[in-house]
């Protein structure tokens, strides 16, 4: 211990009785002033007393140094001990994740010897691999498992440079990178996770069953046997749900409240709400089968807003048509069903409604503004045309946005504008409508209820007025500040609902030829000929149109292509793809056309017609944006596949935008959707 010395704070405390040697000595001083004798006394008490304190220092240090290095090799004998004997499990690695050391905790958890098991700690949890580990002295948060149990493992970064620079055995090249080891702390996480999990499977989730088609499918049934149907309906619901341990409760004779758990909820997905399809399996000679709209509301934060999220589910589910689960799942929204075309209502009344109340907006404001969604067809404008003609009957300036028209427009914006009964200004463009938008401008949005999708997304938020009409099935994405929204998705077009609301209106709508022949256009154009979507109203629509003037010579007029794009729709049909056997996919070239995403959606209809294609997709580039045109007869549901693509439509016309792609990332995009639909099977 002689070659040991202590310096620092130890060596101040070790050494200050010596330092304070200067004050008796200066003391000493004063007193041979004062008396010599007594000078002489005094420096005789100070030496010996020096000899004495420097003697004890030299003695005892080596005895000092020796208790505190038996104190600190005992303290790190605890430290180890303590680490060893630990309760949780802890352990060691080197920067590649190899075991260095773990204690007995960690030994009896995985049941290997620290002395001997040297492999890399991923050998036992395969979730702590080496690109999850932190960087130096950085904390991390794994979760992992190991037999039944769950644990969280804190993972802390140490460096060890500093350690080896100073180290006289150990040398660190320049060209390695810094030198770390990873300490790991086992939290048994098992209990707490299980009651987690028992506290979200307890929570309470509330749904809304409403019958579709309840009075149109009794009408179908002889008197004496309606009660019977009702019956059955009842009992094939209540026995559905309480198989799940839930409460249903009817509070009107169509409508029904069910509580259940979240664990019931995730038994519905997992079967995908199969009850839609068993209660239309409830037949006593009905000629239609019952159908059911679900909302449900879980996982809001509090009874009051998963009821307010069943009543919005309910009213998303509805306004797409019916026969389908919505689910709305605290942030996110998930759709089941909606296999089967909406059911046709045979009656008037909600068209009266909305026609009276129609009325009264456009009573209300000065201006009447019309849009539709971009790159505007024939059925939005034709909906906006009727518009118009409603707005000018109560003498109201009225005006459509067009700022993209296409191929099947133009020859009908041309009559308009060659037509001298009309204002110059009828037809507006974006930025004109900008400008005359205001609080007391009435903003009618037609054949689209998505903002994104609008002519000019900006006009939604300039006016508080907005009425929406629309046949396609909604979204969680919808115009949700609308003061009317009539939205039909078993309307075949918007131009039926449109002529349906005029026949409604207070005052007698006198249509002129022009007009009648725009609405009758877009009828034509949705149905493709009237040979889809259509039912007894679209023809009564049709009707109604012929009888204001419409002719159907003119229109086939309007609708003969040039030559090009009869030739693109040629290209589109010899290169058709045979995807999984029955989805054709095909590319429509846009170059030189005006309007390709209309040579498309014609090209997508005619695919149809090959054998064995249950669905058609056409894609085409135009402006930096690739639109899918999807098309089915009745074996596939185009709609819900769009809406995995971000886009949405109807059972058997849907389509998609995809802005930032390429042709080949759209189509690749577009087969992995079908790949995960058929095996999930959602395509059935």
């Amino acid at each position: 211990m002689n070659k040991v010395k202590s310096i620092g704070e130890l060596n101040k405390i070790l050494t200050l009785p010596l330092w304070l040697l200067v004050i008796p000595v200066a003391v000493n001083i004063g007193v041979y002033v004062i008396n010599q004798q007594a000078g002489f006394l005094m420096t005789a008490a100070i030496v010996v007393y020096a000899i004495v304190l420097v003697a004890r220092y030299i003695r005892k240090q080596a005895v000092l140094m020796n208790e505190l290095i038996t104190f600190a090799t005992q303290y790190g004998q605890i430290q180890k001990q303590i680490m060893l004997d630990f309760s949780f499990p802890y352990a060691l690695t080197d920067q590649s994740g190899h075991l260095l050391w773990f204690n007995n905790a960690f030994a009896e958890l995985t049941g290997k010897d620290y002395h001997h098991y040297k492999r890399s700690i991923t050998s036992l949890f395969p979730d702590i691999t080496k690109d999850r580990l932190p960087d130096t002295e950085e904390l991390a948060e794994i979760e992992t498992e190991y037999g039944d149990k769950k644990f969280e493992v804190s993972v802390q970064g140490i460096a060890l440079d500093s350690l080896i620079d100073s180290s006289r055995m150990l040398e660190r090249t320049e060209e390695e990178e810094p030198v770390s080891m990873y300490a790991l702390l086992f939290r048994d996480v098992t209990e707490l996770r299980d009651y987690m999990r028992r506290y979200e499977e307890e929570t309470m989730v509330l749904a809304l069953i409403y019958l579709d088609n309840y009075d149109e499918a009794l009408e179908s049934v002889e008197d004496v046997r309606r009660s019977l149907l009702t019956a059955l309906i009842d009992r094939k619901i209540t026995r559905y749900f309480l198989d799940l341990d839930a409460v249903v409760k009817k509070f009107e004779i169509d409508k029904y409240l069910v509580f259940m758990r979240a664990r019931s909820l995730e038994e519905l997905k997992a079967n995908r709400f199969q009850i839609l399809e068993e209660v239309k399996t409830v037949n006593i000679g009905n000629d239609m089968a019952i159908t059911l709209s679900i909302g449900v509301g879980a996982n809001n934060g509090s009874y009051t807003a998963n009821a307010e999220s069943a009543r919005s589910a309910i009213e998303l589910a509805l306004g797409r048509g019916g026969d389908q689960a919505v689910l709305r799942d605290g942030n996110s929204i998930s759709y089941y069903g909606g296999k089967s075309m909406a059911v046709e209502k045979t009656t008037r009344v909600k068209a009266r409604v909305k026609a009276h109340a129609l009325r009264e907006f456009i009573d209300s404001k000065e201006k009447v503004v019309v849009m539709g969604h971009q790159l505007l067809d024939i059925d939005a404008f034709g909906a906006a045309v009727g518009i118009c003609r409603a707005a000018m009957t109560l003498n109201r300036l009225a005006h459509i946005v067009i700022d993209s028209p296409t191929s099947s427009t133009k020859p009908f914006i041309s009559g308009f504008e060659q037509d001298t009964n009309y204002e110059k200004n009828m037809l507006v463009s974006v930025q004109e409508a900008r400008e005359m938008v205001d609080n007391d401008t009435l903003l009618v949005v037609v054949d689209t209820n998505k903002p994104d999708y609008t002519e000019c997304e900006e006009l939604l938020q300039q006016t508080r007025t907005i009425v929406v009409l629309d046949h396609h099935r909604q979204s969680d994405n919808y115009i949700r500040n609308a003061v009317l929204s009539y939205i039909e998705p078993y309307a075949s077009s918007t131009c039926e609902m449109v002529s349906e609301v005029l026949q409604y209106f207070p005052e007698e709508v006198k249509i002129r030829n022009i007009e009648a022949d725009a609405l009758y256009a877009g009828i034509m154009v949705d149905t493709d000929n009237f040979m889809q979507k259509t039912g007894v109203r679209t023809f009564e629509a049709a009707a109604f149109l012929r009888r204001s003037g419409a002719d159907m010579t003119r229109v086939r007029k309007m609708f003969r292509e040039n030559m090009d794009e009869y030739r693109v729709k040629g290209e589109v049909l010899r290169n058709v793809e045979m995807y999984r056997e029955h989805f054709a996919i095909s590319i429509c070239p846009s170059a030189d056309l005006t309007s390709p995403t209309i040579v498309a959606s014609q090209a997508a209809n005619q695919l149809l017609d090959i054998n064995n294609v249950k669905a058609s997709f056409v894609l085409t580039d135009y402006n930096h944006t690739i639109y899918i045109s999807a098309r089915a007869i009745d074996e596939i549901n185009v709609q819900i596949i769009m809406e995995k693509m971000g886009g949405g439509g109807h059972l058997n016309i849907a389509g998609a935008q995809l802005p930032g792609y390429t042709i080949e990332e759209a189509r690749e995009k577009l087969k992995q959707i079908l790949d995960e639909m058929l095996e999930g099977g959602e395509l059935e």
